[in-house]
C-alpha cells in the first residue's frame, strides 16, 4: 500500500507518544499499533509495519540504560538469544493467525496483571525470600522467552509485562529491570522485524517515516525514568494496561 499524507500526520506523532511511554514502562505498543490501524493500515501490515518503528526506538533506550549501567548484562545476554527464537517463532505464527484471534487474546491476561500493579505500589521486588542465582536466572529467561514470543506475534505490553515478571518474580530493582527489559524488548523487536520484512508485509516509507519519532520519544523516555525511576514508571505501567484493556474489550481493533 502507499500511505497518503494523512497517514503521516496520524502515524507520526502517536508513535512519538508511544515511544515516550514504551521507554519508561513499556507498553507503547498499545498507541502506536491502533495509531497505524487509524491511518488505514490492515492489522497484519500494522503489527509488521511497528516493529519497524519500534525496533529503532528500541535501540536508542537500550543504548541509555546500557550506558549508564541499568542493566545486568550477564543475565541479558542468554534473556536476548532466548527472546530472538521466540519473538521470531511468534512472527511466523502471527503471519498465519486470523483477525479474530490477534483482536481478543489479552482479555483474560490484563486484570490480572493490572491487579498486581496495583496492589505492588512502588514496583519494587518484596520477596519473601532470597532466590539462588539459578532460580532468578531461570525465571529471566523464561519469561523472556515466552514474553519474546508474544512480542513477535502481537506486541502490545510487551515491555510492560516483562518489567513486571522481573520486579515481582526475580526480585530485580526497578531500574535494573527497566533495562533489560529494553534489551530483551530490543531482541524480539529485531527478530520479528527480520520475519516480516521477508513477508514483505511492512509498510516501508511509512515505518522509515515513524522510526524517526520513535527514536525521539525512546530517547526522551528513557532519560525521565533515569532522573526519576520508581515515581516516573509505576502511573504510567497502571495507565497503560487499563488503556490496553478498554480497547481491546471495546473492539477498539475490528
Amino acid at each position: 500500500m502507499e500511505p497518503g499524507i494523512v497517514s503521516y500526520l496520524i502515524v507520526c506523532p502517536l508513535v512519538f507518544l508511544a515511544s515516550f511511554v514504551d521507554a519508561i514502562a513499556g507498553g507503547g505498543g498499545l498507541i502506536s499499533l491502533p495509531a497505524y490501524l487509524l491511518a488505514g493500515v490492515p492489522i497484519h501490515n500494522a503489527i509488521a509495519t511497528n516493529k519497524l518503528s519500534s525496533a529503532a526506538g528500541t535501540v536508542i533506550s537500550t543504548a541509555r540504560y546500557c550506558k549508564n549501567r541499568y542493566a545486568d548484562v550477564p543475565l541479558a545476554i542468554p534473556s536476548f538469544l532466548v527472546a530472538l527464537l521466540g519473538s521470531f517463532m511468534g512472527a511466523n505464527l502471527a503471519l498465519v493467525t486470523s483477525d479474530k484471534v490477534l483482536k481478543l487474546m489479552l482479555i483474560a491476561v490484563l486484570p490480572v496483571v493490572a491487579f498486581y500493579v496495583l496492589k505492588n505500589k512502588n514496583m519494587e521486588p518484596k520477596l519473601k525470600r532470597q532466590l539462588t542465582k539459578r532460580q532468578k536466572y531461570a525465571i529471566v529467561i523464561t519469561a523472556s522467552f515466552v514474553i519474546g514470543t508474544y512480542d513477535g506475534f502481537y506486541g502490545p505490553g510487551t515491555g510492560t509485562f516483562l518489567l513486571l515478571v522481573y520486579t515481582g518474580l526475580a526480585g530485580m530493582d526497578i531500574r535494573t529491570a527497566s533495562g533489560n527489559t529494553k534489551i530483551v524488548n530490543l531482541a524480539s523487536n529485531l527478530a520479528a522485524l527480520g520475519a516480516f520484512f521477508f513477508s514483505g508485509k511492512i509498510v516501508v516509507t511509512l515505518g522509515l517515516a515513524a522510526a524517526v519519532f520513535s527514536i525521539a520519544g525512546h530517547y526522551i523516555g528513557s532519560g525521565m525514568v533515569i532522573k526519576n525511576g520508581t515515581r516516573i514508571v509505576r502511573p504510567i505501567v497502571v495507565t497503560v494496561l487499563v488503556l490496553l484493556f478498554i480497547k481491546i474489550v471495546s473492539g477498539f481493533f475490528v
